[in-house]
């Protein structure tokens, strides 16, 4: 069963916060992704191309072990040089050449990173050297083509792979946000009969609990794949949405706004700042990339928080 959309946030049940965890350790800060796999939680920073880290989950604050790895140099994926050229010169600024935003993982354990700068996604086997998927450009062309991918700064926000380890989505950011999906043929991920599922413009309301509310770009910073359904984590709304894995389409969404601001959570940043989706049986991981800035409350550190599972689990029905 498909729904619209309702215009305020506070029209969806909101999941409750069951506990919150800063990490330490992380050497550029910046979570931007998470991922279940290999029997541990792992993260990506923006900020650092050349590791992930597992989480060592303990109370009060994890701490992050880095994998570190040697990406090869990134194929051409297509974009335009104007954009290329403009992430290249943000990388000395800011550091994170590559722009992880997104890891998933398949059965095999397989885990896998999208780069931002460079549209493109990096394999990382259990055993062997990291390398970039082979990816047909008529994904890059026909997500332009849909509104995507024209905009700096707003390419690839996450993506999510199924078990099998041979369907990939990936999600466009903003402007206009989207969900592209490829599937594994042979050697070479291709588009099937097309590439786009999802592809739409707009603005929306963040909700009421956020200080001086307004409207902003519809977004979508992270995928996660459960139980043959996609999650969007759409972060300026406050909210993470159950979607067809075919279509794109709509079908339940969650507000965590009541409990991601209160007060001590808020940071002066005027937009959201989750970037990171984890789905299970039990509950939603959700990771806060906060540019390094401080909460009301002090922290500086990335947060995770722990969401428990809404009423009548993840596949309820509205």
């Amino acid at each position: 069963m498909l729904v619209a959309l309702p215009s305020l946030a506070g029209d969806w049940p909101e999941l409750k916060l069951r506990a919150e965890y800063p990490i330490d350790g992380m050497r550029g800060g910046n979570l931007s992704g998470l991922v279940e796999c290999r029997g541990g939680l792992w993260g990506v920073s923006d900020r650092d191309d050349d590791r992930i880290y597992r989480f060592d989950r303990q109370d009060p604050a994890w701490r992050a072990q880095p994998l570190i790895f040697t990406p090869p140099p990134a194929p051409d994926s297509g974009l335009p040089w104007g954009l290329k050229s403009r992430n290249w010169a943000a990388s000395y600024i800011r550091g994170g050449e590559l722009d992880w935003e997104g890891i998933t993982c398949d059965q095999a354990g397989n885990l896998y990173l999208v780069s931002e700068a460079n549209a493109g996604v990096l394999q990382l086997p259990p055993d062997g050297q990291a390398g970039w998927l082979k990816i047909d450009p008529a994904m890059v062309r026909q997500a332009r083509a849909s509104g995507m991918l024209l905009n700096f700064n707003a390419l690839f926000e996450g993506l999510a792979i199924n078990p099998a380890g041979d369907r990939l989505w990936l999600a466009a950011e903003r402007e206009r946000r989207g969900l592209v999906a490829i599937e594994r043929q042979q050697s070479v991920w291709a588009c099937g009969r097309s590439c786009v599922l999802l592809s739409e413009a707009g603005v929306e309301m963040q909700p009421a609990q956020m200080p001086d509310a307004r409207a902003q770009s519809r977004d979508f910073a992270d995928l996660a794949w459960f139980e043959g359904k996609l999650f969007t984590l759409e972060r300026n709304a406050y909210r993470v949405c159950r979607r067809d894995a075919d279509s794109g389409a709509v079908e339940r969404c969650w507000s965590f706004a009541a409990d991601a601001l209160t007060e001590s959570r808020r940071y002066q940043q005027p937009y959201g700042l989750a970037e990171a989706l984890v789905i299970d049986a039990e509950g939603a991981w959700i990771g806060v990339d906060n540019n390094n800035g401080a909460r009301a409350d002090g922290e500086t550190r990335p947060i995770v928080w722990r969401f428990d599972a809404p009423q009548g689990g993840w596949s309820a029905k509205p």
